[in-house]
C-alpha cells in the first residue's frame, strides 16, 4: 500500500539556485508552513546525524571515489533521503509542507556520480509525490559568482578534483538535465533568477498559495 502524506510541495534547482536563502526567507512567515529540508539550519536537535553524514559522505566518500563503490556513495545519500520522508510522513508535524529537493536532487547526484540505475532508486520512486514542483533556475555565472568563483564549492557540486568554471557549469548543466528527466511527469512552475532572495521567496508564495492552500 502506498505510503499517504499530507499535501505538499518540492523545492527544487541547481546548486546556488537560492533554495536555502528562498527557504530562510519563508520561515519567517507569520505562519510558516512545514519547512522540510537536510540542510543544518532546518534539523532539529536530534536529527543532527543527517547533517555530520551529509559532510562526511562529501569529504571522505565523494572526495575519494576510488576507495569507494558508487553504490555504497548512494547508501550513504539514502540517510537523508529517508530523513526528508519520514518527516514528512511524520502524524506530529501535519500540515502542508515544503519539502528541500527531496529525493530528485540526490538521485541525480547518484546517477552523476556513475550509478546510472539501481533497485534502491524504484523504491525512492515509490514515495509520495509532492502536489507540485517549484524549480529555480540561475544562470551559469550567477551560480558561479555565488560560489566565490569556487571557494564554496564541494565535491559533488563540480566534475573533476578542482572546479573550474567548465567543470562547474558543465556539472550544473547534467545535474539539471538528469533533474528535469526525474520530474517530467510532475507539474512543475519555473522561478526564473530573481534579484534577492525575498523575490524568489515572493514568488514561490505565490504558487504554495495556489496548490497549497
Amino acid at each position: 500500500m502506498p505510503l499517504q502524506a499530507p499535501a505538499f510541495c518540492v523545492l527544487l534547482g541547481p546548486d546556488l539556485a537560492g533554495k536555502s536563502s528562498a527557504m530562510a526567507a519563508l520561515r519567517q512567515d507569520p505562519d510558516p508552513r512545514r519547512l522540510i529540508s537536510a540542510d543544518d539550519a532546518f534539523l532539529a536537535p536530534e536529527h543532527a546525524l543527517i547533517g555530520r553524514l551529509r559532510r562526511e559522505v562529501v569529504r571522505e566518500v565523494a572526495a575519494r571515489e576510488d576507495q569507494w563503490s558508487p553504490e555504497f556513495f548512494a547508501a550513504m545519500l539514502q540517510t537523508a533521503v529517508l530523513h526528508l520522508r519520514d518527516r514528512l510522513l511524520d502524524d506530529s508535524g501535519g500540515g502542508p509542507a515544503v519539502v528541500d529537493s527531496y529525493y530528485y536532487k540526490l538521485l541525480a547526484k547518484c546517477r552523476l556520480a556513475g550509478l546510472p540505475e539501481n533497485p534502491m532508486f524504484a523504491w525512492w520512486r515509490s514515495f509520495p509525490q509532492p502536489r507540485h514542483v517549484i524549480y529555480l533556475d540561475v544562470s551559469p555565472e550567477t551560480a558561479w559568482r555565488r560560489s566565490r568563483r569556487g571557494a564554496r564549492l564541494n565535491r559533488l557540486e563540480h566534475y573533476g578534483q578542482v572546479p573550474d568554471p567548465d567543470s562547474f557549469q558543465r556539472y550544473q548543466a547534467d545535474l539539471h538535465k538528469v533533474m528535469r528527466e526525474e520530474i517530467r511527469d510532475l507539474p512543475v512552475t519555473v522561478i526564473e533568477e530573481q534579484t534577492d532572495p525575498e523575490r524568489t521567496a515572493a514568488a514561490i508564495r505565490k504558487v504554495l498559495a495556489h496548490e497549497l492552500g
